[in-house]
């Protein structure tokens, strides 16, 4: 380090400030301290620094699945901001609850972070407890944890707002198809849930408990039950309000596999906006992960560098409806003529 300090004419304090990427170096002195250390071939000893600063330039993140969408494209926009600050991501992928108990008896993350971020748990009392005492900061993602630096989206907003773009289509008998996931993580269900009943009580439109069912993501002939019973229904729905694209497009395949036309019989209406919302031009409530993993990096850095100055910041990012061709005004069927039929 002195030698790179002396090829850049700074102290080495300047190169240490510099190559941990902080936000106090000139651009100018930044290049300069750059280049010499290229030169040199310099490259900095995570573990000596780590004895120096008490920091291990680690981000933890904890993670129930890296087989999803969300996952990826919340990683993916975080993975390079830390980068640029000259930290590494460390990921722990927690599927069940098995490894789940193993990791907060062990608590790998205690000794190889600087930062921790937690996606999508619904967390006990215990467990909040003692993430609170691992002494670092622990800022939850796409959840709101009372008291804790949170990133996440109204969901109550946005399934509102959803089914409020459905109701103004004229629509009256409006289904909701929620998700079963494993006990332990949490996807929101419950606040769209809300949202949805919320936009229907506000409309004066009485909420009808046969209209709320469950089926599971990426299952076909769980849709085709689930439409079954919708479709056995004295008064059907005229639209369905899924949870998540995956569950929308499902249900999509279905109605068409049964020549039950979308919109023009039933729309759907999904949450989320995949890649796959785009392809099969499904009406959506839209959120970013990208927005969300960059913005709980960023809470990340700051909490790293001032462990006080943000406790118990929420950040709420915004979800919109997107409407696509799955959704169109209600047309009035003839007396005699049913959806089931």
């Amino acid at each position: 380090m002195a030698d790179v300090a002396e090829r850049a004419g700074v102290s080495t304090s300047t190169v240490s400030r510099t190559l941990r990427g902080l936000s106090t170096v000139s651009p100018e002195v930044r290049a300069r301290v750059e280049k010499a250390a290229r030169e040199l071939n310099f490259a900095v000893s995570r573990q000596a620094a780590s004895l120096v600063t008490g920091r291990t330039g680690t981000v933890a993140v904890m993670v129930p699945t890296l087989n999803s969408w969300f996952m990826g494209a919340a990683l993916s926009s975080l993975a390079p901001l830390l980068r640029t600050a000259g930290l590494q991501l460390n990921v722990y992928e927690i599927p069940d609850l098995a490894e789940r108990t193993d990791f907060f008896e062990h608590l790998p993350a205690r000794r190889n972070a600087d930062a921790l971020l937690v996606f999508s748990f619904d967390l006990t009392d215990e467990e909040t407890a003692r993430l609170d005492d691992l002494g670092m900061p622990v800022i939850y993602v796409s959840q709101h944890v009372d008291g804790r630096p949170s990133v996440y989206v109204d969901d109550v907003a946005g399934a509102l707002h959803g089914t409020r773009h459905l109701l103004n289509l004229g629509h009256r008998r409006i289904a909701f198809v929620q998700t079963q996931g494993a006990s332990g993580f949490t996807f929101s269900s419950n606040e769209r849930l809300l949202g949805y009943q919320q936009a229907l009580a506000e409309a004066g439109v009485p909420l009808d408990d046969d209209l709320v069912v469950s089926t599971r993501v990426g299952d076909k002939r769980a849709a085709a039950e689930v439409l079954g019973t919708l479709l056995s229904l004295r008064e059907p729905p005229t639209a369905v309000f899924a949870e998540q694209d995956e569950v929308a497009v499902a249900l999509i395949w279905n109605l068409r596999r049964t020549q039950i036309a979308v919109p023009e019989r039933i729309s759907v209406l999904g949450f989320d906006d995949q890649p796959l919302a785009d392809w099969f031009d499904l009406s959506t409530v839209a959120q970013s992960p990208s927005d969300m993993g960059r913005e709980a990096g960023e809470l990340a850095l700051k909490l790293i560098d001032d462990a006080e100055g943000e406790h118990g910041r929420h950040l709420v990012l915004p979800t919109h409806v997107i409407p696509r061709s799955t959704t169109a005004p209600v047309v009035a069927q003839p007396a005699d003529q049913s959806l089931s039929e």
